[in-house]
């Protein structure tokens, strides 16, 4: 500046394009001396669990950062385990298991130095790192390699039990990493086989380890189990000495109580077991007894059975609960489906949407039987059954065990007993007349051709609750259900 001032105006005019070119060296100089390139070490960075280690990475030429952006991360470029930009650390994506654990080594930044220190090493943080800077549109990137290492706990060794001869000693530890390697070995070092080995990941993604061995009286009683990481090339070990006292003794008269005693058990055991197959051999002959002296008196009541006799039950349909669509007869005894809904009190007892209708008679005890005899026309569907007191009658019903309902169905050219899912029966054609055979004191309900005799479907004993039970039926369109006198 001081030559240009002295310098006449024409001589400032004809300098004018050399100050120009000045100024672009001057920048082009500048830009190149802000290139860099970003060096890590050149093999993987060994940490131990539980302790601090530092990521070395720095820009070569060595050169001031302090301004720059230096970005840590692993698989996600915007998801960071470490950022400084503007000056300074920023904390607003950080990844969440990194939280409160890293640190800039800010001390040696002017010189290029942006290693990055990691605090409480975790099992989790092995992997590549990419350590990224950036200043204005240039940047560069060097990946890490981290590699974890833990040294466990130390082995713990225990006495578990007496076998073969001898005692099995188990030697426990946790808390490594990579898998470790175990070694038991007798007082000179020598390395002694084991009985079984053990290893699994804790919650924390270390290695437990249980190594057991049996170990004979006067023969390897100074033992040592020996844990080693090998990739650390440490170990730990522990060593014990199993007295004499410890190793099991063989009495002669123990050896002989033993074996009466197991004698004599299994002849309880077996004699209690014949015990249980012979009372369930007889309760199975009573059953069955019972079953056949039930259905003998559901073809031909009153006889050749001990049992209570069948009543013939005069059933008769409770016009309060019949479906206003309903018609039943002057006695009461047949019911079918008009196509016209009568004016009838919407009493709690009648039912609204299906087309039932319930027997006057109720039962609590006892067995009793009664028949039904079926027309269909074209189209027509009926059910004939059992419902308890208590059966919804209002809305949507549930024909089925659950709710409240016991019955056979004809259906669609379909014929099916209402279990939950329906249970389809064997018959090309409905019955005309159906006898339904209920046992209160059994809890069982069973349908019978009236025609042939031959049974059509039977609900298992214990099906039925304790309550009271009406005869129920269902009349659909183009049907007509008679209670037989």
């Amino acid at each position: 500046m001081k030559v240009l001032s002295s310098c006449p105006s024409s001589a400032v005019s004809t300098s004018l394009p050399n100050l120009i070119i000045f100024f672009i060296i001057y920048h082009i100089h500048k830009l190149e001396s802000a290139q860099f390139s970003v060096t890590g070490p050149g093999h993987p960075v060994t940490a131990i669990v539980g302790e601090a280690t530092v990521l070395p990475c720095h820009l070569s030429p060595r050169m001031s950062a302090e301004n720059m952006e230096v970005r840590w991360f692993r698989s996600e470029f915007l998801s960071f385990v470490h950022l400084y930009q503007h000056g300074k650390d920023q904390y607003g994506n950080q990844m969440p298991e990194y939280h409160g654990r890293t640190e800039l080594l800010k001390a040696a930044i002017t010189d290029g130095n942006v290693s990055l220190q990691i605090l409480n090493i975790r099992r989790s943080d092995e992997g590549q790192y990419s350590c990224f800077v950036q200043d204005g549109p240039f940047y560069e990137e060097a990946l890490l390699e981290l590699k974890i290492a833990a040294l466990g706990s130390n082995p713990l060794i225990s006495v578990e039990s007496h076998q073969d001869g001898g005692i099995r000693m188990v030697c426990q530890s946790a808390g490594w990493y990579p898998e470790p390697k175990v070694l038991w070995r007798d007082l000179s070092g020598q390395e002694l086989p084991s009985l079984s080995e053990a290893k699994s990941l804790g919650d924390s993604g270390l290695f437990e380890t249980e190594n057991s061995i049996i170990i004979k009286e006067h023969s390897n009683q100074n033992l040592s189990c020996w844990i080693r990481n090998t990739f650390l090339n440490q170990e730990k070990e522990s060593t014990v000495y199993i007295a004499d006292f410890f190793f099991p003794r063989v009495n002669p008269w123990m050896v002989a109580l033993s074996v009466i005693l197991l004698v004599l058990f299994g002849f309880i055991v077996l004699s209690v077991y014949l015990f249980k197959i012979k009372g369930k051999h007889l309760g199975e002959i009573n059953d069955l007894q019972r079953e056949l002296d039930w259905r003998r008196n559901i073809v031909c009541p009153g006889l050749g059975s001990s049992a209570p006799p069948v009543q013939e039950a005069n059933v008769t349909l409770d016009p309060d609960t019949a479906h206003p669509n309903l018609i039943l007869s002057e006695d009461q005894k047949s019911v079918t489906w008009g196509d016209t809904r009568q004016d009838l009190p919407d009493n709690p007892e009648r039912f609204d949407s299906w087309g039932c209708v319930l027997g006057c008679e109720g039962f609590t005890s006892g067995r009793h039987c009664w028949e039904v005899e079926v027309g269909v026309g074209s189209g027509g569907g009926w059910a004939v059954g059992v419902a308890r007191e208590s059966v919804g009658r209002k809305g949507g019903i549930s024909l089925s065990p659950e709710g409240g309902i016991w019955a056979v169905e004809w259906l669609v050219g379909q014929f099916q007993a209402l279990t939950s899912p329906v249970t389809p029966l064997p018959l090309s054609r409905a019955p005309s007349r159906i006898r339904v055979c209920l046992d209160c004191d059994r809890g069982q309900v069973t349908f019978i051709d009236a025609g042939d005799e031959a049974p059509i479907f039977t609900f298992p004993p214990g099906s039925i609750p304790g309550e009271r039970i009406r005869p129920w039926l269902w009349v659909g369109g183009g049907s007509q259900l008679r209670l037989c006198p």
